[in-house]
């Protein structure tokens, strides 16, 4: 009886695992963004850093502690992503770096050449309630590749 009970545990076990309706089983979109070569990952560095950049930065950082999954792909740290993936590099063939950032969503563009919005980032999560979002602060220094005695910069 025991082994009868356990299979019918499995059974339901592989139902619930199944059910994508559930909001726990829900799938989130995966987000990456192909930025032109800078310094350190997030090009929040240097003496005068861009406040675009600083801006996106701190809205990436307030997604992501939703659980959204953002990738920033930084072309001089890691060129092999760019070559990788078809619709990057045939964006760049054409239109050179001015499509970066190229923005993707489950590996189809979405943006290219300028910075989302916050906004914008919250409709390609699939987040349509305008939740309060934490404000976090993104300044020079923090991202690790600014700062101290390893300076990038």
């Amino acid at each position: 009886m025991t082994s009868n009970r356990y299979t019918r545990e499995q059974e339901k076990d592989h139902k619930l695992m199944q059910d994508t309706t559930s909001p726990q089983t829900a799938r989130t979109p995966r987000i990456d963004i192909y930025e032109s070569a800078m310094c350190c990952n997030t090009g929040v560095c240097g003496s005068e850093p861009d406040a675009t950049l600083i801006t996106f930065t701190a809205d990436c950082a307030a997604i992501t502690d939703t659980g959204i999954s953002i990738t920033r792909h930084n072309l001089a740290r890691d060129p092999e992503n760019f070559v990788a993936n078809l619709q990057v590099r045939n964006a760049l063939d054409t239109t050179g770096s001015e499509a970066l950032p190229i923005v993707q969503v489950d590996g189809q563009t979405v943006l290219t050449g300028t910075y989302p919005t916050r906004d914008q980032l919250l409709r390609m999560a699939g987040i349509t309630k305008n939740s309060t979002f934490p404000v976090i602060d993104v300044t020079p220094g923090q991202s690790g590749c600014c700062g101290g005695a390893t300076g990038c910069c």
